[in-house]
């Protein structure tokens, strides 16, 4: 069992698309929700291209303008939807997932800025609440803090925040601690901290499931961590094989391709020499990506240790505006060096 929540901020950003997907793939994730997607009408064709699996079933609140959208995603191999419902505060299915015979109920939550709003948004979740005897799951962007301590250099209303845990209280819902991350938003400007993205589930979901955790992811597609829910901590997953169609915009390559080609080879049978012709261009391209790209991994690997680094630094108080300055641009180099690793896994 694994949950995937992201407040994508718009899936319009120029590579952010390709992010979410890489994510998406990584994790593998039975049940995916997305709020903030920015999106009108979306085609099959355009969610099976982020899900990466065929097997699917999707249901959407389109954007107002270009603002709001919700989305929720599943594997129909993992969970069987019954029904569906929704509204400007949240998307909800109902189903059950392989294996078990209780039904859940997933509710993809954003939560509006406005008091008022966020007032009627409790309402709503009340009311949805009160109509099932089921197992909740409760997850997304609440735009909400439970306690003073989940932001940093925000201001924080005791009064929503009351209403929030009022909320939790009523619903005899319980918050999974989340791992990895103390908040799980950051301003653009790296001065705001806070912690509005959580899961929140009841008690009979709790004993359908073993080791529950929730872990913030770290935070690329977003000013938001993702955050995954799983019934276990360790998940490996298959590797990909790496087709690097960014080596089709360098200038050489077609040479490096003829002189592997144009290499001796030994072989007699037909097949055997255009076995071994592709082993010479390989060779030959093998070489080539090494001296004109480096060790892409291994400098994001080390640009992404320094920001975040600099962002848990951040977190414990003010930084300077010259270190602010050098964890921005290490982040804005870390994200270019991954914008073009994605290309290369396209």
């Amino acid at each position: 069992m694994k949950i995937l929540s992201l407040n994508v901020r718009g899936f319009g950003v120029e590579g952010k698309f390709g992010r979410v997907k890489g994510l998406c793939f990584s994790e593998k994730p039975g049940i995916a929700v997305f709020q903030e997607t920015r999106c009108r009408h979306l085609e099959d064709s355009w969610v099976e291209a982020l899900w990466g699996m065929s097997e699917f079933v999707f249901i959407q609140k389109e954007a107002v303008g270009n603002s709001g959208g919700m989305l929720i995603i599943w594997d129909t191999k993992s969970f069987v939807v019954d029904s569906a419902a929704g509204n400007e505060f949240y998307l909800a299915i109902r189903g059950k997932w392989f294996g078990t015979n209780n039904e859940v109920i997933i509710v993809n939550v954003y939560g509006p800025h406005n008091d008022c709003a966020k007032k009627k948004m409790w309402e709503a979740l009340d009311n949805l609440m009160g109509n099932f005897d089921v197992g909740w799951v409760l997850c997304g962007d609440f735009n909400e803090v439970r306690e003073e301590s989940d932001c940093l250099n925000c201001s924080f209303h005791q009064s929503r925040a009351r209403r929030f845990n009022d909320f939790i209280i009523r619903n005899n819902l319980i918050e999974i601690p989340i791992g990895g991350r103390k908040f799980t938003r950051v301003s653009d400007d790296g001065r705001k901290f806070s912690k509005l993205d959580r899961f929140l589930v009841s008690d009979s979901f709790i004993n359908m499931w073993q080791d529950l955790s929730v872990m913030a992811l770290d935070r690329r597609e977003s000013d938001h961590c993702p955050i995954v829910l799983r019934d276990k901590i360790m998940d490996f997953g298959p590797k990909p094989f790496n087709i690097f169609d960014e080596w089709l915009h360098r200038e050489g390559i077609d040479r490096v391709i003829h002189d592997g080609w144009e290499k001796p080879i030994h072989g007699v049978k037909k097949d055997c020499c255009f076995r071994d012709k592709l082993k010479n261009v390989k060779v030959e391209l093998r070489a080539w990506s090494k001296r004109e790209f480096g060790n892409l991994d291994e400098e994001i690997k080390s640009l992404k240790e320094t920001a975040l680094i600099w962002e848990k630094k951040a977190e414990s108080g003010m930084l300077t505006d010259s270190e602010r300055l050098c964890w921005l641009d290490c982040r804005k180099n870390w994200l270019a060096k991954e914008k073009t690793k994605a290309n290369m896994l396209r």
